[in-house]
């Protein structure tokens, strides 16, 4: 058997401890660094995933810790679609993807990791990305330093004005 290292997954890893509070509503309150918010709407923020299932992996959440999108007024919901559209527009222009997987995850049994504040993911996908690494590895390949990605995104949405 070979082994791939994977240090920047300790992180994930160690904190598999159950820890208290929301990690979204936690971020609101960290250095911006620290936070990968990538953008600070009126009703909704843009987060980098810390553990993304692709490169560039981003978050569109509500400030409001709520569990359903039904609870948004269409008319704030507005901004959640024009803030994925403007990730998915600087996702094309920086990282060129191929596609995108767009979605969110409601509730336990849905596979939502965040279960009681919803989030509506932004995944870039490549041609190729999808191999045998995960499927008989369990081992998902990132070639990116999460920090530099951040970089690239806070600076595009730093140029976004509504």
């Amino acid at each position: 058997m070979k082994f791939l290292s994977a240090p920047w997954r300790w992180s994930f890893i160690s904190s598999l401890i159950k820890v208290e509070g929301c990690v979204f509503c936690k971020a609101l309150d960290l250095p911006e660094k620290d936070s990968l918010i990538c953008h600070r709407g009126i009703d909704f923020f843009v987060i980098l995933n810390k553990f993304p299932y692709n490169t560039a992996h981003l978050m569109v959440v509500p400030y409001e810790h709520i569990d359903t999108p039904q609870r948004i007024s269409p008319q704030r919901s507005a901004e959640m679609w024009e803030l994925m559209n403007k990730s998915m527009d600087i996702i094309k222009e920086k990282f060129n993807p191929s596609g995108f997987n767009l979605g969110m995850n409601l509730g336990k049994v849905a596979g939502a990791g965040v279960k009681d504040h919803f989030h509506l993911h932004i995944v870039p996908r490549w041609d190729g990305d999808s191999n045998f690494m995960p499927i008989i590895g369990e081992t998902r390949v990132l070639s990116y330093d999460i920090d530099q990605i951040y970089q690239v995104l806070l600076a595009e949405f730093r140029q976004y004005k509504k």
